[in-house]
């Protein structure tokens, strides 16, 4: 099958119009984000990997509610965390200078403060019940059996690779599509296994790599925030681009108003991948928080536990009056950024697109 007519058929059975795909964004995304790119002819999506179930159908029929096209759910199958309360100590009392700067104690102990979808059978449930067009899977794979009752529900599977091995599991497993996140992408990197070696491949290389070896459609992820961009992911070979960073600055988009501010600020130029945060690897905008690389020596602890670190220095920050320690999730195209609504940002994208195509 062709480039273009896998294209096509990935088109057509979403119903899009456009090859424009949002990124979950969990925490960021919203069910007006998504339904306004979705009814824009693109592919909307949330995060629900770090809700719980009552949430998740919150949000999805908020979602139902604003559009009747195909949306994306997105669910993490990071590995199950192992607690492990003495390094977990160690990591707080590494923070406490943080904390104290703003009046605050660090928590007395650190939770797993969501389910991997590997432990969570509601939301399988949940997701069976409901039948998004697309359900995007993120960290990892869950069990055969689980992605079978996905499939027998009509459901559309993506998953994030950021290797050609990661891509071949995606394959083997019966997976419908592969996202392709270069290094250059924002937010959560999707390795399956955050302690093996990472070669970092870049967007361009990554899509290549996966078009020319695999059989499974390819969207391309990572740095893309423009319409050229998009005419350059195709032109790679992907059946459509997805962009994330591009989305924050929208006004449906659930971003602060510190994080806004970041994203059109001097650190966008500047984006660092780190695992202080959330235990994760993660591409964020440079601010206080991942300048603690410097003068950190605890080992971070499993993630998401370690997010519930971050969360808690976060918010006592933002209690004084200090943004620097969010969460800021953003690619390395964040300075390319810009603030409209989705729906305008998507046509826009599209008239990029067109010109980038008769150049």
């Amino acid at each position: 099958m062709g480039r273009a007519s896998g294209r096509a058929e990935m088109l057509d059975r979403l119903g899009m119009t456009l090859p424009i795909v949002q990124a979950p964004m969990a925490g960021v995304s919203t069910p007006a984000l998504a339904a306004a790119v979705s009814n824009a002819g693109g592919l909307g999506s949330i995060g629900v990997g770090a809700s719980d179930v009552a949430s998740a159908r919150k949000m999805i029929e908020e979602l139902r509610g604003q559009t009747d096209r195909a949306f994306n759910v997105n669910v993490f199958v990071h590995e199950t965390p192992k607690p492990d309360p003495r390094r977990e100590a160690a990591w707080l009392d590494a923070l406490r200078p943080q904390f104290a700067e703003f009046g605050a104690t660090p928590p007395s102990g650190l939770r797993t403060i969501y389910k991997s979808f590997v432990d969570d059978r509601d939301m399988l449930a949940l997701l069976i019940e409901v039948k998004p067009a697309v359900v995007s899977l993120h960290f990892g794979l869950p069990s055969k059996d689980v992605i079978a009752a996905l499939k027998q529900a009509g459901i559309i599977l993506f998953a994030t690779a950021t290797s050609l091995d990661d891509a071949r599991k995606t394959e083997a497993a019966g997976i419908d599509v592969i996202v392709a996140q270069g290094i250059e992408a924002g937010g959560h990197r999707g390795v399956f296994d955050p302690e093996a070696h990472d070669d970092y491949l870049g967007t361009v290389a990554l899509t290549r790599l996966l078009v020319r070896n695999c059989k499974l459609p390819v969207i391309a992820a990572g740095g893309i925030m423009d319409g050229a961009g998009i005419a350059a992911a195709l032109d790679l070979g992907a059946v459509s681009a997805q962009l994330g960073t591009a989305f924050i600055a929208c006004p449906e988009s659930s971003a602060d108003d510190g994080y806004r501010r970041a994203l059109m600020g001097a650190g966008a130029y500047h984006t660092q991948l780190t695992s202080l945060i959330s235990g994760r690897p993660a591409r964020a905008i440079a601010n206080r928080f991942t300048a603690l690389k410097d003068t950190l020596d605890a080992a971070v602890p499993s993630y998401p536990i370690a997010y519930d670190a971050g969360k808690a220095l976060n918010a006592a920050a933002k209690a004084k009056g200090e943004d620097g320690f969010g969460a800021q999730w953003a690619g390395q195209g964040a300075p390319l950024a810009r603030a409209m609504p989705a729906a305008e940002l998507v046509t826009t994208l599209m008239r990029e697109f067109e010109a980038a195509r008769r150049n």
